[in-house]
């Protein structure tokens, strides 16, 4: 495996909870429909580019989040201003728009999200910067196009992880993106994301992984009940407070109770058995 090609073990099969309560499928329905809008409406509007206020764009990932029937609790300080690198951890696809929510960024995505339908589109109009995630050559290239956007005063957001896990199982945060953050001297904003349900813990029916397909994902989302959307923005790490990207990635890293290279799931059909995976 390329160490620019970074998987992570989870599965819809293996992770993916059924949701304890459904909602009807009329509700669900008219849930997706106003997605559908709201995606459209950004489209429409994404060639006023930089001229929608920050505030605006905040208000409309938010409002996306919303319509599926999730709410958001975000805690902490705002992220500066000026050029940063905002970096999360990776569950689901609903983590685009909160990241969005926290600082509007130019996002750092791969390049198979341009055949997405309605979200590819906007992405492509919203200035999202592409990877080719099979080419290792083309690594240096694109750490120096973070870099130059980031001394330009753009916010670029990505998700280090390399791949999407289930949220009880995480991945380790790869090094190259901190380099350009390093090169640029910006600082790092770190954000951590987790979702859970209305009266219960943790939940993976948000998670997209695997051979999971968006259309799946987004149906389940829409059908499941009481979702919460919690987005922790942790302390920003100034730049020069570490000397290299191993470091750098180690700080930004979420805290949490696992090993990051162990993974909970439904393994063998032996619930909770933990799998030592490494995630790069």
């Amino acid at each position: 495996m390329s160490v620019w090609l970074p998987s992570a073990p989870c599965t819809p099969g293996a992770c993916v909870e059924p949701a304890p309560a459904a909602a009807a499928v009329p509700r669900a329905v008219l849930r997706l429909t106003a997605v559908v809008v709201l995606m459209l409406a950004g489209i429409v509007l994404s060639p006023l580019g930089g001229r929608i206020p920050a505030e605006w764009v905040r208000r409309w990932c938010r409002a996306i989040v919303r319509a599926i029937g999730v709410q958001v609790r975000l805690t902490g300080a705002a992220a500066p201003a000026g050029g940063l690198l905002l970096v999360a951890n990776h569950v689901s696809w609903l983590d685009i728009p909160l990241l969005t929510a926290v600082r509007p960024a130019r996002m750092l995505a791969k390049t198979e999200i341009r055949q997405w339908p309605v979200a590819g589109a906007l992405a492509a109009q919203g200035g999202v910067l592409f990877i080719e995630r099979d080419r290792l050559r083309a690594l240096p290239e694109t750490v120096a196009r973070i870099a130059e956007a980031l001394r330009q005063g753009a916010a670029v957001a990505a998700f280090p992880e390399g791949s999407t896990w289930c949220g009880r199982a995480h991945g380790r945060f790869h090094r190259a993106v901190f380099q350009a953050a390093l090169d640029a001297g910006v600082p790092v904003q770190p954000v951590s994301l987790r979702y859970r349900q209305t009266g219960g813990g943790p939940t993976t029916a948000t998670a997209f992984v695997g051979e999971d397909t968006l259309l799946a994902s987004l149906w389940r989302v829409a059908r499941t009940r009481g979702l919460i959307a919690e987005v922790e923005i942790r302390p920003v790490i100034p730049p020069g407070s570490h000397p290299d990207r191993r470091s750098l990635a180690r700080a930004a890293q979420p805290v949490t109770s696992e090993p990051a290279w162990t993974h909970t799931a439904l393994v063998a059909g032996r619930p909770g058995q933990a799998v030592p995976v490494r995630a790069g």
